[in-house]
């Protein structure tokens, strides 16, 4: 074969093992250019982290519903819309009970209401409720972490335990019977 023909071989067989990667890397653009916009593919984001996004937006001095509608247009989903909607209503002169009614987002809600109704600074309340909730994820997790190394004991045993058995004493016991009768 010349040297022209192995490179032509070459370059046709790294096309032909390239060429499921093209493929599917073509659909799956397709696929994401067909998405619609706002569809929350990720599910909804962590409580904690959105009581954390919304002290930071606080914290830049914006007013609450601003912040609120910013966290909302960078969260996206649902979440965000709800978010966005609830800053928005207390933008037009909602009520804080009215622009929440609905809501699943319990822990902002709580969180937020004094400050709304008394004018305090919402920033310690957030950051208060974010680290109650990181507290009692670690307290739960303790708790599994216990209980499972419970729940675990009777199946290890239960494997060890013949293993013990055949490997450890059964040779020892055939080395003393063999003692024994010889």
């Amino acid at each position: 074969m010349t040297p022209a023909g192995l490179a032509v071989l070459v370059v046709l067989s790294c096309g032909a093992a390239t060429s499921p990667w093209w493929w599917v890397r073509g659909g799956w653009t397709a696929r994401e250019r067909a998405r619609p916009e706002g569809r929350d593919l990720a599910g909804p984001m962590d409580g904690v982290l959105l009581l954390d996004l919304l002290d930071v937006a606080i914290s830049t001095g914006v007013s609450l519903p601003r912040a609120l509608s910013a966290v909302g247009a960078a969260v996206g989903g649902a979440q965000g819309q709800e978010l966005a909607r609830g800053g928005s209503a207390l933008l037009l002169g909602a009520s804080w009970q009215s622009a929440w009614a609905g809501s699943d987002l319990t822990d902002l809600v709580e969180a937020l209401g004094p400050s709304w109704s008394t004018g305090t600074a919402p920033g310690p309340a957030l950051r208060g409720r974010a680290d109650q909730r990181r507290r009692d994820r670690r307290t739960r997790s303790r708790t599994a972490a216990g209980a499972l190394g419970v729940q675990l004991v009777l199946p290890l045993g239960l494997c060890f335990l013949p293993a013990f058995v055949l490997l450890g004493l059964v040779p020892m016991l055939l080395s003393l019977a063999g003692d024994l009768v010889g």
